[in-house]
């Protein structure tokens, strides 16, 4: 609720100061569009149907096509809590379409008060720039897309090279790269702990085995990627080599090096390519590898391997990555998203439309709600969470105080 009360001094002077207090209310139907790659986790059981009724909201998802059967389970489990629990009917719906038109109808929908959405960037902003479109614009909360790129320092390459590249492959190929924090760009600066460390992934990328991936689709998508990050003029391959692809859906782990200044000619270089594939980017210096901090774009993730003097001496790095990333991570890796209370899943454009918000966590709850100031209202008029009484005993920040307490009724 975010409830604040500033009691008023009608005394004050020069001019007297109102009773004003403000608290959270839904901001209503919420339309949330499925994921391809997450049949559960963000899709119609997923966080954003879960936080918009967190919320108070109806939710109408649209389901993905690529598992519209698990997608109906879901919705029927969901549908019979609603019904055990007295829930009206219609604060939950699900539609199966493959049609564009109608996702922009929904969207466009005059009930419809906010969007929630994770998956590609052509998608994402086909949908934003349709709200945009709309009489009266709407929130978008687009997940769109990362490269999470991984810098790492000299002191941790020359403790930890091996350690670090065998990391970062389990990374890379954890659910065959189908997580949106795969790491698909890493960079460091020539030494021979960097050697050490492109010698050990080159060696387990060779001998990381294909895997299926979740919808044929994906495959030929990871396969034209792959495929244009080949293209590219003076880059390295290492695929791997165990196993068939051809027809059974296997998708290779693929592993690409680049010098910093080819990274930084070439777009496509730093673009996300859905699936088991990461760029390694060779700098000739820290000024090079702070270069390819800058020009990066919006991320979920900026990862550090370093130890405690490398980051003392790379403060700078920081300060960069902080403006490109949602959450920072120091020698771990981004693939595991915790759902807690201080999660940020969410970055600046392109990786989501909005960056002032998360869709992993509790704090994800805020997307879906917008504030309501009452000026001078009677307690009997009040939304309770705002009476003095404060019956439901939540915490509330009065006048600049945080307590749980009933307000005397005088002051």
């Amino acid at each position: 609720m975010e409830a604040r009360i500033d009691r008023a001094l009608p005394d004050r002077k020069p001019l007297p100061k109102p009773d004003l207090r403000r608290m959270l209310i839904p901001i209503g139907p919420v339309a949330v569009f499925a994921a391809s790659n997450f049949p559960l986790a963000f899709s119609v059981a997923g966080g954003d149907t879960a936080s918009a009724l967190a919320a108070g909201c109806p939710v109408v998802v649209k389901a993905h096509p690529a598992h519209p059967a698990t997608s109906e389970l879901a919705a029927r489990a969901i549908i019979a809590a609603g019904k055990a629990v007295g829930m009206p009917p219609g604060i939950f719906s699900l539609i199966q379409s493959t049609r564009h038109d109608l996702a922009t109808a929904l969207v466009q929908h005059r009930h419809t008060r906010a969007v929630g959405f994770t998956g590609s960037l052509r998608a994402g902003r086909a949908l934003f720039d349709a709200a945009a479109r709309r009489p009266d614009p709407i929130p978008v909360y687009a997940e769109m897309g990362s490269v999470n790129p991984v810098f790492l320092l000299p002191g941790a390459l020359a403790e930890r090279a091996e350690t670090i590249a065998e990391g970062l492959a389990a990374s890379v190929t954890l659910g065959v790269g189908q997580f949106c924090t795969n790491p698909g760009v890493v960079v460091g600066v020539s030494s021979d702990g960097f050697e050490r460390f492109v010698r050990r992934m080159q060696d387990l990328i060779r001998n990381a085995r294909p895997g299926t991936m979740l919808y044929p689709a994906l495959l030929q998508s990871y396969e034209a990627g792959v495929r244009r990050l080949s293209a590219v003029d003076g880059t390295s391959e290492v695929r791997s080599t165990i196993g068939d692809t051809g027809q059974d859906g296997g998708a290779r782990p693929a592993l690409f090096e680049a010098s910093a200044q080819r990274f930084m000619q070439h777009r496509e270089l730093s673009e996300e390519v859905f699936g088991p594939s990461t760029v390694v980017v060779r700098c000739g210096s820290g000024d090079e590898m702070a270069a390819v901090a800058r020009c990066l774009e919006g991320q979920l993730t900026a990862t550090i391997h370093g130890t405690p003097a490398d980051l003392a001496t790379h403060a700078w790095l920081v300060s960069i990555l902080q403006d490109k990333a949602g959450r920072l991570v120091v020698n771990g890796f981004p693939t595991g998203v915790e759902v807690c209370a201080s999660m940020q899943h969410g970055g600046p454009y392109p990786a989501t439309t909005d960056s002032r918000t998360t869709s992993v966590g509790t704090a994800a709850i805020t997307r879906f709600a917008r504030p309501v100031a009452y000026q001078n209202f009677p307690q009997s008029a009040l939304p309770v969470e705002l009476q003095d009484a404060n019956p439901r005993a939540i915490w509330r920040q009065v006048d600049g105080e945080m307590t749980k307490a009933a307000l005397a009724k005088e002051l």
